[in-house]
């Protein structure tokens, strides 16, 4: 199977430790992604949140590390620490 890239907002919400990733929400496209990303980084208790894409071919489990495309607020810069 050929590889797929999925677009992604992921809000972040405030946690004892720092912030915590909300409900993920994807996306037709990186500019959609984006657009989502900053509507929910609006939104009452949300701290932040990212767009990001990931690569990958779902039939065997392998994918990229995710891309980020942008950041809104407060939200790791690092997606690999979640």
């Amino acid at each position: 199977m050929a590889d797929i890239t999925y677009f992604v907002a992921l809000p972040f919400v405030a946690a004892d430790d720092g912030v915590a990733p909300g409900e993920p929400v994807e996306c037709l496209s990186a500019r959609a992604a984006i657009l989502r990303a900053e509507y929910l980084s609006r939104r009452e208790g949300v701290v932040g949140s990212i767009a990001f894409s990931r690569t990958g071919d779902p039939s065997s489990g392998t994918f990229e590390d995710a891309q980020v495309l942008k950041k809104f607020g407060d939200a790791p810069d690092d997606l690999s620490v979640l």
